[in-house]
């Protein structure tokens, strides 16, 4: 088997891998769009329900009225932490990424160099049996010549 073939279970194998990262960098960004979309429905609220003019009738009411905006500034602060928390994510597997992707072109580097080379053994062969072939008919051409002299 040629180098080349031998190289070849790997490359398949490389961009399996790349593959496989570049859909899990689809899911994280999928999912980073859908944390980020829930953030901005939570700020909405929030600012809707602070800017809302509700009549309070009495102390208890602004109470709760005041614990549930604390209520919703906290859910958007651990939506933006998860936010960010997402993005990091992202970051990391479009790394993953870059380096699959890496791996696979040096592998197709290889793969190539190992083909031009084999390529070039062909061409040496093929060269040789000419050569070998028009020297053979020399000969015989001059054993002809010679055996139909004087």
């Amino acid at each position: 088997m040629t180098s080349s073939r031998r190289i070849d279970p790997l490359l398949n194998r490389a961009q399996d891998h790349q593959d496989a990262i570049a859909r899990a960098l689809a899911e994280r960004q999928r999912t980073l769009a859908q944390h980020e979309a829930r953030l901005e429905e939570l700020r909405r609220y929030a600012e809707d329900y602070a800017q809302s003019q509700l009549a309070a009738t009495s102390p208890a009411q602004l109470a709760n009225r005041r614990a549930f905006l604390d209520r919703l500034q906290s859910a958007v602060e651990q939506q933006s932490r998860t936010v960010d928390h997402s993005r990091q994510t992202v970051e990391v597997e479009r790394g993953r990424l870059l380096l699959a992707s890496r791996d696979k072109q040096v592998l197709e580097q290889l793969a190539a160099s190992y083909r031009a080379q084999e390529r070039q053994v062909d061409e040496r062969r093929s060269q040789r049996e000419l050569d070998d072939l028009g020297a053979r008919r020399a000969r015989l051409a001059a054993q002809a010549a010679e055996g139909a002299g004087p």
